[in-house]
């Protein structure tokens, strides 16, 4: 994630925490729920932020009127089929190149695939985005599923929770 508060040192390419910080709609599913962050964790993160400008909306709080996947669930979705240019934002569409577009989206979905190892290193990304080299099929992505299980609000605080793939996150916010 983008905004964790621990920096690797020296020759780290990986990581434990036992207190886990960051961006919910961000953080990389490993780090979610084991506190375990690597390299491919920011990758993780891009590739979020990507779908997220393609589509216009944040990935956190992405509500979909057919399901209750959130942006990337909708993301992965629309491409098992074969319809990622529905995810484009009405914005972009008249104004992009929209084979640039689908590849973007394509290596984004690659940036959010479930597993560490399946993701490719930000060079690969860098690579895959400025040329033409064929990209390898993405595999499900993490936390594509959202549900408000308990929204609450009392007089003094507010409290969000959302299951996503076997995990319960709970978001306290003071008013």
């Amino acid at each position: 994630d983008f905004g964790m508060a621990r920096s690797f040192g020296g020759n780290e390419i990986q990581g434990n925490t036992k207190r886990v910080v960051g961006t919910y709609g961000y953080m990389s599913p490993e780090y979610a729920t084991d506190g375990i962050f690597s390299i491919k964790s920011d990758v993780f993160s891009f590739g979020v932020l990507v779908l997220e400008i393609v589509n216009g909306r944040r990935n956190r709080g992405f509500i979909h009127q057919d399901h209750k996947h959130n942006l990337l669930g909708h993301a992965w979705k629309l491409y098992k089929e074969e319809r990622s240019f529905e995810l484009i934002s009405d914005s972009l569409k008249d104004t992009c190149n929209l084979s640039e577009v689908l590849r973007v989206i394509h290596v984004g979905l690659l940036c959010v695939q479930q597993a560490p190892e399946d993701r490719p290193t930000m060079s690969t990304v860098v690579l895959m985005l400025s040329s033409n080299i064929a990209l390898p099929d993405p595999k499900e992505p993490g936390f594509f599923t959202e549900r408000k299980l308990f929204d609450h609000e009392s007089s003094s605080s507010k409290v969000d929770t959302c299951s996503a793939n076997e995990i319960t996150i709970t978001l306290l916010t003071a008013r």
